[in-house]
């Protein structure tokens, strides 16, 4: 299931878990009658997957002679363990119409590694062409361990560290054996993606593959809007383990006061922007003490628009040096304006 974007673009560069897209409620005409799985313990490592076939008696009625070729999928959710993966997903299970069940497999990866409990069912397909058009139906079914060693761990490497607005980049990822810290020694077929890619519930394409040592590197073009970007490790259905993250951004930050020159304790508004338009990011208005020592004197956060409106007032008669200052928030490194200056009279 694919991370939510929105909480993506909020985080500071983790990978949310993947919730089930919120929708209505359940499939009034799905009734769950029992979920069995085959095994209540597996033990998997590295890049492989353990089958568990799950099976599940109910009934879906909506009167419809096509009822009988509706899948479902069942779902499972972490209650221990330290594996990446929050949930499991069964493969479209299909209908024997004969012993009036569900059946097929559960592919359960290494990066599972703990517990799961069976907590719904849904009619499916749940993967493309036809997305989720109600929520799980309940059901508090069993339970498996899983065991996994060896799991995949997944770095990445940027060229230049701080990828300038509107420039081309690379990223040299790596996948490894987490245990070991070596790699696994064989090619491994990876999907490489950004934005609505790494997130979206579409099913990735594996079309980009490591070389022996695990590593591929991908040139990726010059945007002005800040990307997400990953790196996702095949599974059925889907992604096995993955590493997403935003790129960092230079914090090109311009100000300037509405007036050059203003008595003393008069309120003079300094209006600037940030590239790239980091809303709800702090900026801080600066005066200079002494040589050398900055003092913030006020705040603020960029707008959407990417604009900021911050309120100097001259403490003596004199020249005064101000500067806005932008702490690191989410992929933007910290930066700074140009010096200004505002004349107390």
């Amino acid at each position: 299931m694919r991370r939510a974007l929105t909480a993506l673009l909020a985080a500071p560069l983790a990978l949310v878990a993947f919730p089930l897209a919120a929708q209505a409620e359940p499939d009034p005409a799905l009734h769950i009658t029992s979920v069995a799985l085959n095994k209540t313990s597996v033990a998997v490592s590295g890049l492989n997957t353990a089958p568990v076939t799950v099976t599940v008696k109910g009934v879906f009625d909506t009167g419809s002679s096509t009822d009988e070729k509706v899948p479902v999928n069942v779902i499972l959710e972490r209650t221990g363990g330290t594996g990446q993966l929050r949930q499991l997903l069964s493969t479209n299970l299909i209908r024997n119409e004969t012993t009036g069940t569900w059946s097929g497999p559960l592919n359960v990866p290494s990066t599972a590694n703990g517990t799961f409990k069976v907590t719904g069912v849904m009619t499916g397909p749940f993967f493309p062409p036809s997305p989720p058009i109600t929520d799980p139906t309940p059901y508090a079914g069993p339970s498996i361990t899983v065991t996994g060693t060896h799991q995949p761990k997944i770095t990445a490497v940027v060229t230049p560290k701080v990828v300038p607005f509107n420039q081309p980049y690379t990223i040299k990822w790596a996948v490894s054996d987490a245990q070991t810290g070596k790699p696994y020694g064989s090619r491994i077929r990876v999907a490489l993606q950004t934005n609505s890619g790494c997130v979206e519930y579409f099913g990735p394409k594996y079309t980009n593959t490591t070389d022996t040592n695990g590593v591929v590197t991908k040139a990726y073009p010059g945007v002005s809007i800040t990307p997400i970007t990953c790196l996702l490790l095949p599974g059925t259905p889907d992604a096995n383990g993955w590493l997403s993250f935003v790129p960092a951004r230079p914090a090109i930050v311009s100000a300037a006061p509405s007036k050059t020159s203003a008595p003393v304790g008069t309120i003079v508004g300094v209006n600037g922007s940030v590239m790239g338009g980091p809303f709800n990011c702090p900026v801080h208005l600066q005066r200079l003490y002494g040589a050398s020592q900055w003092r913030t004197v006020g705040s603020a956060a960029v707008r959407a628009s990417g604009r900021f409106t911050l309120n100097a007032q001259p403490a003596y008669k004199g020249s005064i040096p101000y500067r806005v200052y932008f702490p690191a928030c989410r992929p933007y490194v910290a930066g700074v304006s140009k010096v200004f200056y505002i004349r107390g009279t």
